[in-house]
């Protein structure tokens, strides 16, 4: 949400003409990208992501952006919503928001396998998904796109060129400089080159790893490194590693089976993306999974699996297997965990739990900075691929989107080492004018977060969260009583005390001791007072959160039932 004190833009001022781009979710945090492009009044969406949650929203998951800015455009305004690859970051919110769109959605093909999959879980039967081959262009509205093949840790993601009457622009999507990918397409310096020939107007860039020196990795390094790691154990092997990730599957596999170990997979999403990856001919050559319930009956030194988890996620697999509590997997001493991944920003508490319950069972873990092995690299361009694409296109303005502040700033710095005319840094619902004349943030539109609790999709200030993130810090007390018609209390009050103490110990006197402090507050109000119910409520309410905070220091979410018969 922007702040108060912002100038915010109606949209019918941007309907008047010109070229816009603002970006509602994705820039100053990683995740929950949507960005929006208009055109002389037409809208062109560009990815569509999910966020996780944290211990800030208790009962959540997964977080989506808040679209609220398109909501009650007319229905040829937007014109399509193009999706560069299939992350979850850009990918996993449509199904949860396509109704509220409405629109053709465009992308590649394997995306469109694992978007259709989404679809069918959530029975959405009506969307339509069209799939455009690499480098060729499509027409949409008042914009003309190729999509560029690039380098990534997924199959099939695309850069945008977009072509509009007021210039051209580069989105870059998620992309790196794999010079020997295992799966997909090499980023290659000719579609940009072609399209700096004829003039860029704007680079809307991925700053993921800005701050990173050097060149990004290879592929082709994590499975000569992985193999060298397999070599070392004797004992079962786990991986884990980013779901969608198909090009370390395939780095896996074939480290697996120079090291006579047969591969297993553990975990849903991870199941759902190896069956896209082989309905697309992906993994074509690779050996056959070993089924869960099989992984037993393999020997020690013959099993590599790989697991869901790598963020530390409770409910994942790793997580579990580390309680050991996973009905298909057990590790024990001196068997192995790799974690072939990065930690996320804000995960590391998460990560640390699930490491420290695998140290106290004996495994072994394993982590980029364990060993000189490279057993991980990321998806995203270094400092030095950044300026390369800069110096490939030549843009006149360059956008840094796609990460946090500081990655966003280090982007921006890069641009100014290339002399770039124009740098603007974005904030979510910046509404960023490319064209005509000098290009700047002209305003604001709101924004915010939406959550997804369970069969439904509230905003991330819902009274629903607010009141579970008092309850998981401060506990609640329930107490009922039972009024007759001349103001005598019938029987003795209920009280509930949750989250405050152990019922079956020594501090069940605090719930005795509040019980005779209701009782002193009710004798003391006459019976007019208390057939008052209003009156009642506030002065046990009051009472009741007084005796607990003197008690044991905190002020807990209070309810009083009030009934009269």
């Amino acid at each position: 949400m922007v702040k108060d004190n912002t100038k915010y833009i109606e949209r019918f001022d941007l309907d008047q003409g010109g070229l816009y781009f603002i970006p509602l979710g994705g820039s100053e945090e990683f995740g929950m990208n949507l960005n929006v492009y208009i055109c002389d009044g037409q809208y062109l969406l560009v990815d569509c992501g999910i966020g996780f949650a944290d211990e800030r929203q208790p009962g959540i998951d997964i977080l989506l952006p808040d679209p609220a800015f398109l909501d009650g455009l007319e229905e040829d305004k937007i014109a399509a919503l193009i999706i560069t690859h299939a992350h979850e970051d850009h990918v996993g919110a449509v199904p949860y928001l396509w109704k509220r769109f409405k629109c053709p959605i465009y992308t590649t093909r394997f995306t469109k396998v694992v978007l259709s999959k989404k679809f069918e879980e959530r029975k959405i039967k009506d969307a339509f998904i069209d799939v455009i081959e690499p480098l060729s262009h499509i027409e949409i509205g008042s914009f003309k796109v190729q999509f560029v093949p690039v380098a990534h840790s997924i199959p099939d993601t695309s850069s945008l060129i977009i072509e509009t009457d007021y210039g051209r622009v580069v989105h870059s999507g998620d992309w790196n400089m794999d010079s020997s990918p295992v799966i997909g397409a090499m980023t290659e310096a000719a579609p940009f080159k072609a399209a700096s020939e004829k003039g860029v107007l704007a680079y809307i860039g991925d700053s993921t790893n800005a701050e990173v020196s050097g060149h990004s990795r290879s592929e082709s390094d994590v499975e000569i490194g992985l193999e060298t790691e397999f070599k070392k154990c004797n004992g079962k092997i786990a991986i884990t590693i980013f779901s969608s990730n198909i090009g370390r599957i395939i780095s896996i596999c074939r480290a697996a089976q120079k090291c006579g170990r047969d591969v297993g997979v553990i975990g849903h999403s991870l199941h759902k993306m190896i069956a896209s990856a082989q309905e697309c001919g992906f993994l074509d050559g690779i050996p056959d999974f070993v089924d869960d319930e099989d992984l037993a009956y393999l020997p020690d030194e013959k099993m590599v699996v790989i697991l869901t988890g790598s963020q530390g996620e409770y409910r994942a697999a790793l997580a579990r297997v580390a309680r050991r509590n996973h009905r298909s997997l057990s590790l024990n001493k001196n068997d192995t965990v790799i974690f072939s991944s990065r930690a996320i920003p804000g995960n590391d508490k998460n990560i640390n739990i699930v490491k420290n319950n695998l140290s106290s069972c004996g495994i072994n873990i394993v982590t980029q900075s364990d060993t000189d092995s490279i057993i991980h690299v990321s998806g995203h361009p270094c400092r030095d691929d950044v300026l390369k694409m800069i110096n490939w296109i030549k843009p006149e303005i360059v956008v840094p989107v796609h990460g946090e502040r500081m990655q966003i700033e280090a982007h921006a710095l890069l641009a100014k080492e290339s002399k770039v005319k124009n740098i603007i840094i974005p904030s979510n619902g910046s509404v960023i004018k490319l064209a005509p004349e000098k290009a700047d943030i002209v305003g604001f539109v709101e924004t915010g977060v939406l959550a997804v609790d369970l069969k439904r999709i509230i905003k991330i200030d819902h009274q629903s969260i607010v009141q579970r993130r008092k309850l998981q810090y401060s506990g609640a007390v329930h107490l009922s009583i039972v009024i007759d018609e001349q103001g005598d209390v019938v029987g003795e009050p209920k009280i509930d005390m949750i989250g405050l103490i152990e019922v079956n110990s020594a501090e069940i006197q605090i719930e005795d001791n509040l019980f005779d402090e209701v009782q002193i507050i009710l004798d003391d109000m006459t019976k007019e007072d208390r057939l008052d119910e209003r009156f009642v409520s506030e002065k046990l309410r009051i009472a009741v959160r007084r005796f607990i905070f003197h008690v044991l220091g905190v002020k807990p979410k209070t309810i009083i039932h009030v009934m009269q018969v």
